[in-house]
């Protein structure tokens, strides 16, 4: 992206302490850094070696903003990641972070040049009063899709519900997104279906989303050549243009995504190299999600069973997920496969792997920013999308795009270890449409990040719009 210089505006981040939120965040950092922007980033105690990778890389324009994360009773003390926490924690999360308003005032009217504007999470809707009152621009940092985020945008503005409060596979209807989506009950975000009226914590989601709404600009990890239509849905549901789709968001150097892994980097390429080109199926769920025995067992045998070559990740259980009920891999399944599998435990430099001219194949959970990673590695996806935002994005992918093929959906859905194997075999023979449309669609986002291509010139433009908020604003309507 274009480069430029003279610019001295102050530019608050906040993360949301999730992986899969904090990356790319941190990914678009790095380019605002590059554009001379002062940069803060607000993080807490025992997230701050998150950004030691990062850091070390801009050691000079970055500053942080440690702040003592905030107590709450469905938090367990010592636990500030999302990563070590059960899905029913979401809502405390979110809900505790809230707590950091006052700490960010004080800091802010005593600092001698406080930011001109704030990039927060989407989870941190909250930001956006917190703006106002400062007098400055909030600018919503969206890690999800434009699509996923139509459909957010639609639940929590509407508040659809359905007619018979026990069928949870009653279809509810989206008539104001592009398409008319409908979707059944149970693949709605966790979220949304816990949603209680009146109940504070249900109210409080639901105005932070409604607060993202109405903030002043939103930044997207997505391009037009992806989501076009919902990316002019979405400025038509906040009222204005400023939306920037500046994706695919790129690692702002290499192995700065990560973390702790039981293989290291060098020999998982050097195993890779010993493979043919395309015939490798990379398996991975990403950061926060853990299949049960029972699933881990049958798409054990599923890899076995297809003979294919295979590289798993598979997520180490943190927190109160350390139990011995999920994630365990089945005794013996390592020694059979020795040859032509290998199974990493933790982290894995995924972004390394899909480049990788052996990799031909992706099955993912669907979370947003390993979609983006596969299509930029041109690899043709294989879904099994487990919560969230991930029906939404395995429907963009599967039904509308065509570049990958579905082979569960559900935390419940258990494969059957033949069916998988007949499908792993079929994708890695790159006869299926899937791989074609897989490389159409990389040359498509490549181009979106070239000299001239619409996510750079989107970026451009927001840093233009950024570069201008030299000062806080004073009695100014945002």
């Amino acid at each position: 992206m274009t480069i430029s210089s003279g610019n001295d505006a102050h530019l608050l981040i906040f993360p949301y302490p999730a992986q899969g939120h904090m990356i790319p965040l941190l990914d678009l950092t790095h380019q605002l850094v590059l554009h001379s922007f002062t940069i803060t980033i607000l993080t807490t105690p025992k997230n701050l070696h998150l950004l030691d990778s990062f850091l070390s890389t801009h050691p000079a324009s970055i500053n942080t903003l440690v702040l003592p994360f905030p107590t709450h009773p469905s938090i367990p003390q010592g636990l500030e990641n999302t990563k070590d926490l059960a899905p029913t924690s979401f809502e405390a999360m979110i809900c505790c972070l809230s707590e950091l308003y006052d700490p960010i005032t004080q800091w802010f009217k005593s600092h001698p040049s406080p930011p001109a504007a704030i990039i927060s999470d989407m989870f941190l809707g909250w930001t956006h009063r917190l703006a106002c009152e400062l007098g400055i621009h909030r600018i919503v940092f969206s890690p999800s899709g434009a699509m996923a985020l139509s459909v957010m945008y639609s639940l929590w503005r509407d508040l659809p519900r359905r007619e018979n409060p026990s069928d949870e596979n009653e279809a509810v209807s989206l008539p104001n997104i592009p398409s008319s989506p409908k979707y059944p009950w149970w693949k709605l975000s966790p979220l949304y279906r816990s949603f209680v009226e009146a109940n504070l914590g249900s109210e409080f989601i639901k105005d932070i989303f409604r607060a993202n709404m109405a903030s002043w600009g939103l930044v997207i990890n997505s391009f037009n050549g992806l989501e076009r239509v919902y990316l002019e849905n979405l400025k038509k549901d906040m009222g204005h243009d400023r939306v920037w789709a500046v994706g695919p968001l790129l690692p702002s150097g290499p192995n700065q995504r990560g973390g702790s892994s039981s293989v290291k980097v060098e020999e998982i390429l050097s195993w890779l190299d010993t493979c043919e080109d395309r015939k490798v199926v990379y398996v991975c769920f990403g950061s926060q999600a853990l299949l049960n025995n029972n699933q881990m067992e049958k798409l054990a045998f599923g890899l076995e069973k297809s003979g294919v070559q295979f590289v798993w990740v598979v997520k180490e259980p943190t927190g109160v997920y350390v139990d011995g009920d999920n994630n365990t891999i089945p005794q013996g399944f390592e020694d059979r496969v020795a040859r032509r599998g290998l199974v990493i435990k933790g982290w894995a430099p995924q972004v390394l792997i899909l480049n990788h001219r052996a990799v031909g194949a992706f099955l993912t959970h669907c979370g947003w920013n390993s979609v983006l990673e596969g299509i930029i590695a041109g690899v043709p996806l294989l879904t099994w999308p487990l919560g969230a935002d991930q029906f939404v994005n395995d429907s963009l992918l599967v039904d509308e795009l065509k570049v990958a093929i579905r082979v569960g959906e559900g935390r419940k859905f258990v494969p059957d270890p033949d069916e998988l194997s007949r499908v792993l075999v079929d994708l890695v023979s790159q006869k299926r449409v899937e791989c074609k449309r897989a490389a159409e669609l990389r040359g498509i986002a490549l181009e979106a990040i070239e000299e001239g291509g619409s996510s750079v010139i989107e970026f451009d433009s927001m840093v233009s719009k950024l570069a201008a908020l030299s000062l806080p604003l004073k009695n100014s309507t945002l």
